[in-house]
């Protein structure tokens, strides 16, 4: 294995570097690298130093693998340095505004955010389904991304997600790589693990919400999970302006997020550089009775003396989930100008003349 990391594309510090862990997850676009390094070949002075903004590069037997931006670093009086940065798609998560887009697709959006806001793109695939109307008041251009991703989804089934490659955000129709990855026993598997819980399942949800005294209460249920593990409600109180559709949204919402076990699958395995999240992956382990197709939905690559990977997995690959108000897809209606009355405008013209008759004295 290969290691190069350089610094703002000419400085390389591969021969100083003790380890390095990128990482990635699907709740989130951009992944993160964490390079630790000896800094001083004396003990007293360092060789160079780390600021934040820097470019960094990690290469792996010659593949360019990250390209980002140094955000933080620390460094003590052994010359011990630990720094981490990110891709460029962190930058949907450090910015907010307020938008409105008419006829637009996501990737259109996309396309629209990362040019206003100094964010350079790859290949930015072609989402087809036109959104009429979606108003964003005080987001996170990833909220705005996810948004309007989960919009096209709804209404054409298809997956797109977000993905960055040298440096430059992607955009991609479904989960990546046509290859296929297999982990086992006795040969790449180094361990596994398997937990569930309904510690925190909920089979039934109340949302009361609407003018005060004329309250409106919506309640969904998941009958297979209560008929399996008996009721166990949530409570939710929405504001006065909710309106029926908006707290039937909201209970729907909820018993999707919330009515289902908690299962979490857990590998350590030999590192392969090119399986990063959403990657398709086989998994055979007997003990755990880990068996079957996966998602990669968190990874960590750690590269060392040799390189291993600890992955999270699921059976679906999807993108964050996020609340749509369907008032954010409906137009603002304008409201009517009052038309001034016959007496007001007859009392207004009198106040103006006693007005000049009292300038005129």
């Amino acid at each position: 294995m290969n290691l190069r990391i350089l610094l703002n594309g000419s400085y390389d510090i591969s021969e100083m570097v003790v380890s390095a862990e990128l990482s990635g997850d699907t709740s989130k676009f951009n992944r993160q690298l964490n390079v630790s390094a000896i800094v001083t070949k004396d003990g007293r002075t360092p060789l160079f130093r780390i600021s934040e903004g820097s470019r960094i590069s990690l290469r792996i037997d010659n593949k360019l693998l990250f390209v980002g931006v140094v955000f933080s670093h620390e460094v003590n009086s052994e010359g011990n340095v630990t720094l981490t940065a990110y891709d460029s798609n962190i930058y949907l998560s450090k910015s907010t505004d307020s938008r409105i887009f008419k006829n637009k697709k996501a990737s259109e959006i996309i396309t629209t955010l990362a040019k206003e806001f100094g964010i350079k793109t790859g290949k930015i695939a072609d989402t087809g389904y036109v959104i009429p109307y979606l108003r964003m008041s005080n987001k996170t251009l990833f909220d705005m991304v996810v948004t309007a991703l989960r919009l096209t989804q709804g209404q054409t089934g298809k997956r797109y997600f977000i993905g960055n490659d040298a440096g430059n955000l992607t955009l991609t129709e479904g989960a990546k790589s046509e290859r296929k990855y297999v982990f086992k026993d006795s040969t790449n598997l180094i361990s596994a693990s398997f937990s569930s819980s309904i510690e925190d399942t909920i089979t039934q949800v109340k949302v009361i919400g609407g003018e005060k005294g004329k309250e409106r209460t919506v309640i969904a249920k998941n009958e297979k999970l209560r008929q399996k593990f008996g009721v166990m409600q949530a409570l939710e109180t929405m504001d006065e302006k909710a309106t029926e559709s908006q707290i039937k949204q909201r209970a729907d919402m909820l018993m999707k997020q919330k009515g289902v076990i908690d299962e979490q699958y857990r590998v350590e395995v030999l590192g392969i550089p090119e399986v990063d999240v959403g990657t398709p992956v086989y998994i055979k382990n007997v003990m755990t009775g880990i068996y079957g197709a996966f998602y990669v939905t968190t990874i960590n690559h750690t590269y060392a003396e040799n390189h291993l990977m600890s992955l999270e997995l699921s059976r679906t690959y999807d993108l964050p989930d996020i609340d749509i108000n369907d008032d954010d897809l409906k137009p603002e209606t304008p409201k009517k100008k009052k038309k001034t009355s016959k007496k007001a405008l007859e009392a207004e013209k009198k106040k103006n003349e006693a007005i000049k008759k009292e300038e005129g004295k």
